[in-house]
């Protein structure tokens, strides 16, 4: 794997790993809170969210990148 394909697939797992994350921890807001739409999260902890997703998707990515490197299963003809 060379390193633009590194950085890309880094990126789609990150972006994955985000839409599973963000619906943990959710409160939504008061119903009578001005200013809010209904179904608005009371406090959305997107700083949590963002640095779990990092560390997720780096794991992620970590393994992707050994099976990958280690030719443990291939898919060109032998």
């Amino acid at each position: 794997m060379n390193w633009v394909t590194g950085i890309v697939l880094y990126v789609i797992v990150w972006w994955v790993t985000l839409f599973a994350v963000l619906p943990l921890w959710v409160t939504p807001a008061e119903p009578d809170d001005p200013g809010h739409a209904a179904g608005a999260p009371k406090r959305p902890r997107m700083l949590l969210k963002a640095a779990i997703t990092t560390v997720v998707a780096a794991l992620i990515w970590l393994a992707a990148y050994y099976l990958i490197n280690s030719h443990l299963f291939s898919l060109r003809q032998p």
